[in-house]
């Protein structure tokens, strides 16, 4: 048996015989103050049952009723119950004297034992020191020793790395929670800054499709008024140019009427004069589309001594000689005209012309 298993169990007997000596004493104590009671019970027997007063028995007869007196008064009683205090206190100042008593002796049973193991010890440690120098064999207790340190020491290594590989994974799990915990909170800020930017970009699409449609409708009312004014701009543009061309169109017809009554007054006149009036017989010698021409055919016919008269038409000025009084005057004249090559006047004819101022 090795010293540690003979210092367990010398200190295991050692306990044992301690709390059965503790227990006799107790168990002592307990009869002691049982029996102080019972002897101040026998001592004092009329402690409770005359503590009561007794009632006078009436008398017979009209005699007078007499009280007997307490046979034990009030200081008697407390007298007593002090010293039963007192006997009390006595057993167990002597319980808790016996019981340092022991609890002394079991102290210094018990470092008797341990001072007597650490002599052994010291002792087995001297043998084996003694016996290593002489010899190299190692005691077998020894060695049983050194297997139970190592099996110890293995058991409390796995222990120790169980409890380091249990507090790692715990760690592990803690920081890998915290990390998803913080990773969920990452994605609910990321999604609820995702919803409010997408609440924002929907508000903000809403505003400008709101803006967009109200500067449409606002251009739709500006192109419809626009186009109202417009309309109605060429309406009065068109009213007017009608009422123009109404005007025009009057003003037109009044003139032509007031051109064709002058005309058939200028013929009316002229049929008169060739009717009732002189007839001037004239030599039409051309119809010159200007007045420059008109001047340089006029001094041809002058140079050549003929009389010529200038009147303007409509189509241009026509020049001719005369007048003549008759008819074969003015045809003799005509003849006389066409023959000269240096006029270049074939083409002249006879007239019956009147003057503007006597039609």
């Amino acid at each position: 048996m090795s010293m540690n298993n003979k210092q367990r169990w010398m200190g295991g007997v050692v306990l044992l015989g301690g709390g059965v000596l503790l227990a006799a004493l107790l168990l002592k104590g307990n009869e002691e103050i049982e029996q102080d009671k019972t002897q101040t019970q026998i001592e004092h027997p009329s402690a409770q049952t005359e503590s009561k007063p007794k009632l006078a028995q009436p008398a017979q007869d009209s005699e007078m009723v007499s009280l007997q007196p307490m046979a034990v008064d009030i200081e008697t009683e407390k007298r007593l119950l002090e010293e039963q205090r007192q006997a009390r206190e006595k057993a167990v100042a002597e319980q808790e004297a016996l019981a340092a008593d022991f609890l002394k002796m079991q102290q210094e049973a018990e470092a008797a034992a341990a001072r007597k193991a650490a002599e052994e010890y010291a002792a087995i440690n001297a043998r084996r020191n003694a016996a290593q120098e002489s010899s190299d064999n190692i005691p077998p207790e020894l060695i049983e020793d050194d297997k139970v340190k190592a099996q110890r020491l293995a058991e409390e290594k796995r222990k120790l790395e169980e409890k380091r590989k249990a507090d790692a994974d715990k760690k592990a799990a803690d920081d890998k929670r915290k990390a998803d915990a913080d990773k969920k909170a990452a994605e609910d800020k990321r999604k609820a800054e995702a919803d409010k930017k997408a609440a924002e970009d929907k508000r903000k699409a809403e505003a400008d499709k709101k803006a967009a449609e109200d500067k449409r409708k606002a251009e739709a009312d500006k192109k419809a008024a626009e186009d109202k004014r417009k309309a109605e701009a060429d309406k009065k543009a068109a009213e007017d140019k009608r009422k123009a061309e109404a005007d025009k169109k009057a003003a037109d017809e009044k003139r032509k009427a007031e051109e064709d009554a002058k005309k058939k007054a200028d013929a009316e006149k002229a049929r008169e004069l060739l009717e009732n009036g002189d007839k001037n017989w004239m030599v039409q010698v051309a119809l010159a589309a200007n007045q420059a021409n008109a001047d340089a055919v006029v001094s041809k016919l002058r140079a050549k001594g003929y009389k010529v008269t200038t009147s303007p038409t409509s189509k241009g000025i026509r020049i001719m000689v005369g007048p003549s009084k008759d008819r074969e005057t003015a045809d003799a004249a005509r003849k006389k005209i066409a023959a000269d090559e240096s006029l270049n006047m074939k083409s002249a004819w006879v007239i019956d012309w009147v003057p503007l101022e006597q039609r």
